[in-house]
C-alpha cells in the first residue's frame, strides 16, 4: 500500500483507537477498533428445523417442522441470500410457506428472537427450490439391501439425507450382474439374490429405498458399470465379439480381478460396440419397467492403457465413452444420466455428448491436492460450457478406511469448506459416510460433532447456492488482514494462512475465507485423520479493494446456523475497512455494490 492511502486509510478512522500491523506489502498501516455488526446477533441454536423435501419445485407447499420449546418472541424468517422474503410470528411447531414461482433459487429459513435491536438465532434450515436436481445436484449413495434394512431403517437413513438436502441418491452394486443388472426378469423378479460381492440383495428393499426417497424428492439412480460382465455372460446372450481385449489375436480379455470369495471377476467390453449398447439397453428397460429407477449412474476404471476389439483394432475407451452415453440417453430421453470420471478420464467426451444431468469426478492420488478442485471444476465448466456443475467422490481418511473408527471431522469439514466454496458437491453422505471407493465399506463412523456440523454445511450450501454455484466470474480477491497474526493470499491454498477465493455474481462479489491456519498438509484426503482444528478468529479486521458498495453482509456454517448477518463498513476510495465476525473453517463475504 502507498503511502498516501496509509495517511487516507488512518484518516478515515480519527475517531477510533488503533494498532499497528503488516500488509501484504510490508508496509506499517493502522486499523481499526471492531466494528460492530448492524443487528448485533448471538446464537442458541436450541430449535431443530426440518422439511419435508429435499428440494421443491416454485410455487409447491413446503412444510416446515420445528423441534424443541418455541420463545415465546419467535419469529420465522426466510431469506433470498440477505434480501427478506418473508418475516412474520411464528405461533407452533409447524409452518407452511408457499414457494415463489422462480426456479433454482436458494433460501435460509430462520427462527429468531429480537430484544431491543439484539437477535439471537433459534434455528435455521436451507431450502432449495428447484424445478429439477440437475443445476445444484447434492448426490448420496446406498450401498446395502440386506434384512438389516428394515423400513424404519430406510426411513431413518433417509431422513437424515433429506435433512442435508440431497436431492439424489446412488444405489451402488444393488444389481443381480453387471451384464443382466434384474434380479431376475420383469415376469419373474427374484424376491432375493447375490450381488457381485456375494452380499444379500432384497428386492423389497430396494424399492423401499426408492420409494421412500421419491417421498423425499430425490432422484433415484441405479449404478452399473458402462462395460462389466461376469464369467457366465455367454449364457445369457453376452457375445465374445464384444469384449475389450489386452491383446491383437483376442486371446486375453480385459478384465477386473477380484475376490475368489465374490461371484466372478469383471470382463469389460468394448462401450463403444453397437451389439453390446443394444444388449445392454434392452437390459436397462428391463430395469425400468420393474423399478422406479429414475436414471443411470454410469461407472468406469479409468485408463486401461492399449487395448484392442475382437478384430486387433485398438480402442479409443474415452471415443467409447460418448457413444455409449448418447446410445443410452437416446434410448430412453427421459431418463436421468451420470457418468463417473475416473481421474479424469474421459471427461471431455463425457461432456461434449450433454446428455449427463452434472460431471462426476473420483478423485485419487493424482489429484489429491485442495487445488486440484479448482483445475477440475474449471476443467468442467470449459467442456461443458458453463452448463454443468461438478459432484466430487473423493474418499475421506482411506488409510483408516481398513478397520473400524471415526472420520476425522477438521478433515471433512475443510474439504467440504473449500469444495462448496469452489461451487461443487462432494459424494459422502449415504447409508454411512463414505471413507473408500467400495461403498459398502463403512468402518469410519461420523461423531455426533461432524453429524451436526454436515447439516450446517448442507444447510450453507443450499441456501447460497445462487452465490456458490450459480455462475459468475472468478476474480482474484484484494484483502488484507488487519491482524497481524492472521495472514490472507488469494488461490491457492497455502499452509498457516487464509486463503481468499472471490467471484462476481452480478453486482455482488463474494469472497470465502478458507482457514488453513493450523493445516499440517494441502492435500485434501486427510489419509490418515490428522488434519488439526484451525485457529478460530474472532472480530477479524479487512481492507478489501471494492468501490461502490451499497451493503456487506457475512455467513459462515460454522456460526449462527449460517444465517447472514449485515455488518458495519467504511468506504474509502477503492477500498472498504469492515470486521468478519468469526473465521473457523469458512466464512463468505457479501459485498453488494
Amino acid at each position: 500500500m502507498k503511502k498516501m492511502n496509509i495517511l487516507l486509510f488512518i484518516a478515515t478512522l480519527t475517531t477510533l483507537s488503533c494498532s499497528c500491523n503488516n500488509d501484504v506489502d510490508g508496509n506499517e498501516y493502522n486499523t481499526p477498533e471492531i466494528f460492530s455488526s448492524v443487528v448485533p446477533m448471538s446464537e442458541d441454536l436450541s430449535l431443530e428445523i426440518t422439511t419435508d423435501k429435499a428440494i421443491y419445485a416454485p410455487g409447491s407447499h413446503v412444510d416446515f417442522s420445528i423441534k424443541g420449546t418455541i420463545p415465546a418472541d419467535a419469529k420465522i424468517r426466510i431469506r433470498h441470500g440477505a434480501d427478506v422474503i418473508l418475516d412474520e410470528a411464528l405461533s407452533g411447531n409447524s409452518f407452511t410457506w408457499t414457494a415463489p414461482s422462480d426456479d433454482t433459487k436458494g433460501y435460509l429459513v430462520d427462527v429468531y428472537g429480537q430484544a431491543g435491536d439484539k437477535e439471537t438465532i433459534y434455528g435455521t434450515i436451507g431450502v432449495d427450490v428447484s424445478s429439477d436436481w440437475k443445476r445444484f445436484p447434492r448426490y448420496g449413495f446406498v450401498g446395502t439391501y440386506d434384512a438389516s434394512k428394515t423400513p424404519s431403517q430406510v426411513a431413518s437413513e433417509l431422513q437424515y439425507l433429506n435433512r442435508c438436502h440431497i436431492n439424489g441418491l446412488q444405489f451402488y452394486d444393488w444389481q443381480n450382474k453387471h451384464h443382466w443388472p434384474l434380479g431376475g426378469t420383469p415376469e419373474n423378479l427374484l424376491d432375493e439374490y447375490k450381488d457381485i460381492a456375494n452380499r444379500q440383495v432384497l428386492t423389497s428393499v430396494v424399492k423401499d429405498y426408492i420409494s421412500t426417497a421419491h417421498q423425499h424428492g430425490m432422484k433415484a439412480m441405479f449404478y452399473n458399470l458402462c462395460y462389466g460382465a461376469l464369467d457366465d455372460a455367454a449364457a445369457d446372450g453376452v457375445n465374445s465379439h464384444w469384449y475389450l481385449y489386452k491383446n491383437s489375436n483376442h486371446s486375453e480379455k480385459d478384465k477386473l480381478d477380484l475376490s475368489d470369495s465374490w461371484k466372478s471377476d469383471i470382463y469389460l467390453l468394448d462401450p463403444s460396440n453397437a451389439d453390446w449398447k443394444k444388449y445392454i439397453i434392452e437390459r436397462n428397460n428391463e430395469v425400468y419397467s420393474s423399478l422406479d429407477f429414475d436414471g443411470f449412474h454410469i461407472d468406469q476404471v479409468g485408463d486401461r492403457g492399449a487395448v484392442y476389439d475382437y478384430y486387433g483394432s485398438a480402442v479409443n475407451l474415452t471415443q467409447g465413452f460418448g457413444s455409449f452415453v448418447s446410445n443410452i440417453k437416446k434410448a430412453r430421453p427421459e431418463k436421468s444420466l451420470v457418468m463417473n470420471a475416473v481421474s479424469r478420464f474421459g471427461q471431455r467426451n463425457i461432456a461434449a455428448t450433454g446428455d449427463v444431468d452434472f460431471l462426476y469426478n473420483e478423485m485419487w492420488g493424482t489429484e489429491d491436492q485442495f487445488s486440484d478442485f479448482y483445475k477440475v471444476i474449471n476443467e468442467n465448466n470449459s467442456f461443458s460450457g458453463n452448463t454443468k456443475n461438478t459432484v466430487f467422490a473423493a474418499y475421506m481418511d482411506y488409510n483408516k478406511s481398513g478397520a473400524k473408527g471415526t472420520f476425522n471431522t477438521p478433515g471433512v469439514l475443510l474439504t467440504d469448506a473449500v469444495i462448496f466454496a469452489l461451487g461443487g458437491a462432494h459424494l459422502e453422505l449415504g447409508d454411512h459416510m463414505l471413507c473408500h471407493e467400495y461403498f459398502p465399506n463403512n468402518n469410519l463412523e461420523m461423531s455426533s460433532e461432524l453429524k451436526k456440523s454436515i447439516i450446517a454445511y448442507y444447510d450453507f450450501m443450499t441456501a447460497y447456492e445462487n452465490l456458490l454455484r450459480d455462475g459468475g466470474e472468478q476474480t482474484v480477491a484484494n484483502i488484507v488482514s488487519g491482524d497481524a497474526s492472521v495472514r490472507i493470499n488469494a488461490w491457492p491454498p497455502q499452509l498457516h494462512g487464509v486463503t481468499a477465493l472471490s467471484r462476481q455474481v452480478g453486482n455482488r462479489q463474494v469472497i470465502s475465507l478458507l482457514n488453513f491456519s493450523k493445516a499440517n498438509s494441502l492435500s485434501w484426503r486427510d489419509l490418515d485423520g490428522t488434519q488439526p482444528e484451525p485457529t478460530t478468529y474472532s472480530n477479524l479486521p479487512l481492507r478489501i479493494k471494492a468501490s461502490g458498495v451499497k451493503k456487506v453482509w457475512v455467513a459462515s456454517p460454522d456460526y449462527m446456523g449460517g444465517a447472514p448477518q449485515e455488518i458495519n463498513f467504511r468506504q474509502d476510495g477503492n477500498y472498504v475497512l469492515t470486521t468478519a465476525p468469526n473465521l473457523k473453517y469458512w466464512t463468505m463475504i457479501v459485498i453488494e455494490k
